[in-house]
């Protein structure tokens, strides 16, 4: 075959395809698992590589991982696909395994959406992963502990792929670019948007790019432009600009005002004109504190829970996870007594910062100390009948004013019951 002819033949496949690295530190975004002191990374080191699920969002390399691992260990490559294989194709690939290895050699068998298969099929890798006849690596995009049997996990190690971030999409398009032997027409406003339309998902972004480069422009297109070649309405917002900071605001100030129906708008604002998902999360993590605190504990744990199912299944389905955290934190009941209260002592603080605690409260580890006090009078709390020693805990200075009173909770949601308690522990200070 002529060298056109190979050109034309290569230029048939897909630019991702294309563009896959040919060895895994050419692999972006996993550096994690991939460098040298990543979990990966040290088994390719020392040339053993164990059995393993890769469990990430689609476009983020398990593919490209998977035939570089097998290149890198001298290992015989094999690939199926749990959508177009049944058993009889695993035992195929399982008869050829076992072949190779008495041979003397082994074999890397790649499975595509392993969590497709069902648990009977599942099964029938756990003879060949146990003699070591294969060396699994399974791709998922789904949560491994709730699709795969017990028996096949305790068998394989399961690394989590990122999806991949900004400066890791960014050297994609600059491959791309290198190949090709042309720039993107593109402004760079443009350029930022398509980036954030690929949302962490590599392959994708490569398709994109490969539609741009057909393009014949007079000049650089706007988002608006890409939108069109795209077939996509391309919604942006400057984030260094006002637009950024305006729609962020809206966002916290309507689950501030408890209406979830516009953070929700706000937040798919963000979303859909390239907003990182993490800047929402921050904003919702700080609204739970900040806005909803003791009123109900469980908003923070709603939203870093969300945040955390977020980072390992990613965009699409990772949007269940934020509407969740949106929806509990702007419907649970308000409070900003704990921002509040600490705003006040913080105050206070940077006028009596040199105020010394009494002697009761500090500890007296040695005879020096107990000698001048320290310790003293001290009430182990945990030995009164009610937990509550009330012991004098502030700089006496402030105690002869008062004691300072800066949480202030209010009647509403589990304040209520906080309030509650404050009033108890007031009356056996008052008794005491």
């Amino acid at each position: 075959m002529s060298r056109s002819s190979l050109f034309e033949v290569d230029a048939k496949r897909p630019l991702a395809d294309r563009l896959r690295p040919a060895v895994l530190t050419a692999v972006v975004g996993q550096d994690h698992l991939l460098g040298p002191d990543g979990p990966i990374g040290r088994m390719v080191a020392i040339n053993t590589l164990s059995s393993m699920i890769l469990w990430g969002p689609p476009g983020t390399g398990k593919t490209t991982i998977a035939r570089l691992l097998a290149l890198a260990t001298d290992l015989h490559f094999e690939a199926i696909s749990a959508i177009q294989s049944g058993v009889a194709d695993l035992r195929k690939v399982f008869e050829s395994a076992r072949r190779r290895q008495e041979a003397g050699s082994g074999t890397l068998l790649f499975c595509d959406e392993i969590h497709r298969f069902n648990r009977a099929q599942q099964d029938a890798f756990l003879p060949v992963v146990e003699d070591g006849a294969i060396t699994l690596v399974g791709a998922t995009t789904e949560n491994p502990s709730f699709e795969l049997n017990g028996a096949l996990l305790s068998r394989c190690r399961v690394f989590v792929l990122r999806r991949l971030d900004e400066p890791a999409l960014e050297t994609l398009l600059s491959r791309a670019e290198e190949y090709m032997q042309q720039s993107l027409p593109l402004t760079p406003e443009a350029r930022t948007a398509m980036v954030a339309l690929a949302s962490g998902d590599g392959r994708y972004l490569l398709n994109m790019a490969e539609q741009m480069f057909t393009v014949e422009a007079s000049e650089p297109l706007n988002a608006v432009g890409m939108g069109r070649v795209l077939q996509r309405r391309v919604a942006t917002h400057d984030k260094a600009g006002d637009a950024h900071y305006d729609l962020l605001s809206a966002f916290h100030k309507s689950l501030r005002g408890s209406s979830p129906d516009s953070a929700l708008y706000y937040a798919a604002r963000l979303i859909v004109g390239g907003e990182a998902p993490e800047a929402l999360f921050r904003r919702l993590l700080c609204a739970a504190s900040e806005d909803v605190g003791t009123a109900d504990p469980n908003a923070m744990l709603q939203v870093i829970g969300a945040w955390d199912a977020f980072e390992r299944v990613g965009w699409p389905e990772g949007k269940l996870f934020m509407a969740q955290a949106i929806c509990y934190v702007a419907t649970a009941p308000k409070s900003n007594a704990c921002y509040t209260a600490f705003s006040a002592a913080l105050d206070l603080a940077e006028r009596t910062s040199e105020l010394r605690p009494p002697l009761s409260a500090l500890n007296a580890p040695t005879q020096m100390m107990k000698e001048m006090g320290y310790h003293k009078g001290y009430i182990y709390d945990h030995d009164q009948p009610n937990a509550y020693g009330a012991n004098a805990l502030f700089p006496e200075a402030l105690a002869e004013r008062g004691e300072p009173e800066f949480y202030k909770p209010n009647e509403r949601g589990f304040e209520r019951e906080i309030l509650k308690r404050l009033a108890f522990w007031a009356k056996l200070k008052a008794q005491s």
